[in-house]
């Protein structure tokens, strides 16, 4: 239980009820937490791009062009997200993982058979929305 009056005095501006949301949305920071860091339930696909933030906005933007239908080449699904959270090299190492782990699947574009195209496998859509429907239940309690 949050006490606002042990709570440093640089906070005093915080009204009682800043307080009492704050007090409601411990158990969903605390549900979120446990799902990003702890759950060791997690598929490992999941698991793998939760590793670390880069990761997690690369599965994020990966499936928002997935689910719109649209065709991700190699340099696309590397610009997926800004340089500020992953080298060049880092970017392409995740994508190239993803792919060896079987999470990714990389096909030749039927136009020009030297360019790589690039979808979730079925695991990884099953475990993807899977992991936000429990997610999603987090943040309906």
């Amino acid at each position: 239980m949050l006490h606002k009056d042990i709570i440093d005095d640089n906070l005093t501006d915080i009204s009682d009820s800043q307080f009492r949301q704050m007090e409601r949305l411990k158990p969903l920071m605390k549900g979120v937490l446990y799902k990003f860091t702890s759950d060791k339930d997690a598929p490992e696909s999941i698991s793998f791009f939760r590793a670390d933030v880069y990761r997690y906005f690369f599965l994020l933007s990966f499936m928002c062009e997935f689910f719109d239908s649209n065709e991700i080449s190699q340099e696309h699904a590397i610009s997926l997200v800004p340089k500020k959270f992953a080298s060049r090299i880092k970017r392409l190492q995740v994508l190239k993982q993803a792919v060896k782990l079987g999470y990714i699947l990389e096909t030749s574009s039927s136009e020009d058979r030297r360019r790589r195209i690039y979808s979730p496998s079925p695991k990884l859509v099953d475990n993807f929305i899977e992991s936000y429907n429990q997610l999603l239940s987090i943040f309906s309690k």
